[in-house]
């Protein structure tokens, strides 16, 4: 948690007091994942995911406790923490990235690209993401979905299992930003 306040804190640091009403803050954004098999559908819902949104640079950057999921089963719990995310090594999930072609100015709702870099795993990949953002009484909505193949992050899943888990895990994400205020 030291570090996350240490990234915020240097995130904030490096505008200058003029960009202070540019950057927004999502404290409990909502990212959720599904995973669909014959044998049995897994998901999952994080609503303590951090994210900064700066609009002046177009920059966004998310950071999350990958304990913070909360599975319908006990033992899916276990499984991806213990098993498969290993959260005691890789106890985080990170994406930082810039969102294309954004336009502050406008009060209609865009649908973007943004490119980015998501780290899972201790692996990061080059990632796009298209995202769909509202802006309403000066405070915006990021939401949309992407996938995530499984073996591009190296998490191994036993033969045994591999039935029970989709290659491909589709998720879900939603941050509501309001105006960074010290």
């Amino acid at each position: 948690m030291n570090k996350l306040l240490l990234f915020l804190l240097i995130f904030f640091a490096i505008g200058n007091s003029d960009s202070e009403d540019y950057q927004f803050i999502a404290r409990q954004g909502q990212v959720t994942f599904f995973s669909y098999t014959s044998a049995e559908n897994i998901e999952a819902k994080n609503n303590q995911v951090l994210s900064i949104f700066d609009v002046e640079k177009k920059e966004i950057a998310i950071s999350m406790l990958m304990r913070a999921f909360v599975f319908k089963k006990d033992l899916m719990y276990e499984h991806f923490n213990e098993s498969y995310i290993e959260s005691d090594i890789y106890p985080k999930a990170n994406f930082t990235g810039t969102v294309i072609d954004f336009d502050a100015s406008t009060t209609e709702n865009q649908t973007k690209i943004i490119r980015g870099n998501l780290t899972i795993h201790g692996i990061t990949k080059p990632t796009e993401i298209k995202a769909n953002i509202e802006k309403t009484n000066g405070n915006y909505r990021i939401y949309g979905d992407f996938k995530v193949n499984v073996n591009d992050f190296q998490i191994q899943i036993p033969p045994i299992l591999a039935s029970n888990i989709a290659k491909t895990i589709l998720v879900n994400f939603d941050f509501k930003y309001q105006p960074y205020e010290e």
